[in-house]
């Protein structure tokens, strides 16, 4: 860094390992001092700072309603579905133990991320939660395929299901999980976590009805095959839910960028800022869901006063793009150049190539301001 080189920290982010990036602070970690003046406990990130203290115990309050009905309904589940010999119960019984299981491990890792940082752990345990989301992803697509392997077999030699026990228990578990479903709703649906386990209810909540309209065919028609059918669409379901909640904590896991964000787009937004001639070294992922977190290298042309762009950067990422964890290193273009480096100041777009590189690896595209290539 030289003396006009200028960085931000954030609260709980930190950049990815480069050789160029800046080094991170935590202010939910022990205060650190870098000299005289600089004090990292009461800085701010951001226009008006910002806090994610966790106050999970509204969440973990529906939480464990949505998991009493759960529980308790699936002991009964399981009992008819073995003396009416439905699949379809069976499956939804099992299910709901994923329901359960899910909950469970919900519940856990709210405790885990709520935990301060400390010691190695300078995230904190923040994405416990994700692992658990991608846990809830991975038991839905296990448990699909199995269900689906069942369903399958019991079209090619379908049993007797008793069709009046069947009705009347997915009848009952439709209002169990509208319940549960309605509890989790009430909890942080923005975090993947909490996602994971609405998602077990909801698609438990579509297979209770496809489950009664079996039952209500095998009652009327005694079209038996109507019972491996419903379980199939429940298959179709935790499919769908598995496969969604998989990918989601897989972005966030290999700290791709979140979801509506364009690197490419952001990065040419802050190369426009005034008096910046150059971004690189940008990063942008997210901690855990809903705490999206940026670093970048930014140059600022000679003169310049880089207090203000990093300012104004930072205004320009929480109004715009609502990311207020921001990491900004921030020099002059030129400073300290190498022996034999000639400096060369970009005046406008067409000249911008003239800059010279300010790092030998700058881990991902160049922006500058004007036209250019990614």
């Amino acid at each position: 860094m030289t003396e006009h080189a200028h960085a931000d920290a954030t609260a709980s982010g930190h950049p990815p390992p480069t050789a160029h990036g800046p080094a991170p602070a935590h202010s939910d970690g022990p205060a650190h001092s870098d000299g005289p003046g600089h004090d990292h406990k009461g800085h701010s990130h951001g226009p008006g700072g910002h806090s994610h203290a966790l106050s999970p115990d509204a969440d973990r309050r529906w939480l464990r309603a949505a998991l009493a009905l759960i529980a308790a309904f699936m002991a009964v589940e399981v009992v008819i579905g073995f003396l009416a010999r439905s699949l379809a119960l069976i499956s939804d019984a099992a299910h709901m133990l994923t329901d359960a299981a899910s909950i469970v491990l919900a519940l856990v890792a709210m405790r885990l991320a709520a935990r301060p940082a400390r010691g190695g752990y300078t995230y904190g345990l923040k994405r416990a939660e994700i692992l658990s989301a991608q846990a809830n992803g991975i038991t839905l697509l296990v448990l699909s395929l199995w269900l689906g392997y069942e369903a399958v077999a019991r079209l090619v030699e379908p049993p007797e299901v008793t069709g009046g026990l069947v009705v009347i228990t997915a009848l009952a578990g439709i209002v169990v999980n509208v319940v549960a479903a309605w509890c989790i709703s009430k909890a942080n649906r923005s975090s993947l976590n909490v996602e994971g386990a609405y998602q077990h209810i909801l698609t438990d909540l579509f297979g209770f009805i496809a489950t009664a309209v079996a039952g209500a065919v095998v009652l009327v028609t005694g079209f038996a095959r109507a019972d491996a059918i419903a379980s199939l669409v429940v298959v179709v379901l935790m499919l769908r839910a598995g496969i969604g909640l998989v990918r989601e904590s897989g972005r966030i896991f290999m700290e791709a960028a979140p979801n509506g964000v364009d690197p490419d787009a952001l990065g040419d937004h802050l190369a426009e800022a005034d008096q910046v001639v150059e971004v690189h070294d940008l990063h942008i992922w997210e901690i855990t869901s809903g705490e999206p977190a940026l670093s970048a290298h930014i140059l600022v042309a000679p003169g310049g006063d880089c207090h203000a762009v990093r300012r104004n950067l930072h205004e320009l990422l929480s109004r715009k793009y609502g990311i207020t964890h921001a990491t900004l290193q921030v020099d002059h273009v030129g400073e300290q150049p190498l022996p034999g480096e000639v400096l060369h100041i970009a005046a406008g777009p067409d000249d911008a190539a003239l800059v010279p590189p300010h790092c030998e690896d700058t881990h991902g595209p160049v922006h500058r301001p004007g036209p250019h290539d990614h």
